[in-house]
């Protein structure tokens, strides 16, 4: 009698579920074996068992073959990864360019040439363009004109203050004098005796005498006395 399918399904059993372990864990390996051996193949076998424990086999260095596989994959991604970029790069190039001739296009329309290939519509529509243009152009003009207008008004009433403070301080300079002559009393009498000196020097010169004490011993005669006239 034949023997029935086995349904490959996880053993509930623990003693069953660890003896299928072992009998198929040494069957693997055997098999790894077998095919590095007969085929001259490079296998490289590892196993963990339920509770962590490891088990391998390497017909040659097993770090040696993790240390191809990895350069594999990873050349292998890296190529990948390249021409994937090469591809999308290819692509955002080709759109640039249509983008940078249809740009070169609508410039050379909006200065006037290569007119003759457009038809009606595109040329109504540049028309239009230009024209917005034109009044943006415009408004921006007068913007610029009023802003400088203002920052001229400003500095127009900067000017007129500044102005106004050094009028302020050249006539508190001018006044400093006078009211230090009209606080100072012996530069006050200076400036009386000098405006009255002009005064007594005009018209004729007036002789004072000055009272001295008569005494009759000093008259001689014969002599001539210094009497004053008016004595006699």
């Amino acid at each position: 009698m034949g023997r029935g399918k086995v349904v490959l399904e996880r053993i509930e059993n623990k003693i069953s579920r660890q003896v299928t372990f072992s009998k198929r864990r040494n069957g693997l390996l055997k098999k790894a074996y077998e095919l590095s051996l007969l085929c001259d193949a490079e296998v490289a076998l590892i196993i963990f068992s339920s509770h962590g424990k490891l088990f391998e086999f390497g017909s040659v260095d097993i770090n040696n073959t993790l240390q191809r596989y990895r350069q594999c994959c990873f050349n292998t991604q890296d190529t990948n990864i390249l021409e994937e970029g090469s591809q999308t790069l290819y692509q955002e190039v080709s759109r640039l360019r249509a983008k940078c001739e249809a740009l070169q296009r609508s410039q050379r329309n909006f200065l006037g040439e290569d007119l003759q290939p457009l038809a009606f519509k595109e040329l109504e529509k540049i028309e239009k363009q230009l024209d917005k243009t034109l009044s943006q152009a415009r408004q921006r003009k007068t913007q610029l004109m009023f802003d400088r207008m203002e920052e001229l008004r400003k500095k127009e009433q900067e000017l007129e203050e500044e102005n106004r403070q050094l009028k302020t301080k050249l006539e508190e300079v001018l006044r400093l004098p006078v009211l230090q002559g009209a606080g100072d009393p012996s530069k006050a009498d200076g400036n009386k005796h000098s405006q009255s000196q002009p005064a007594l020097q005009m018209g004729y010169h007036q002789y004072v005498y000055q009272e001295q004490p008569f005494d009759a011993r000093t008259i001689f005669p014969g002599k001539s006395n210094p009497i004053p006239r008016w004595f006699s």
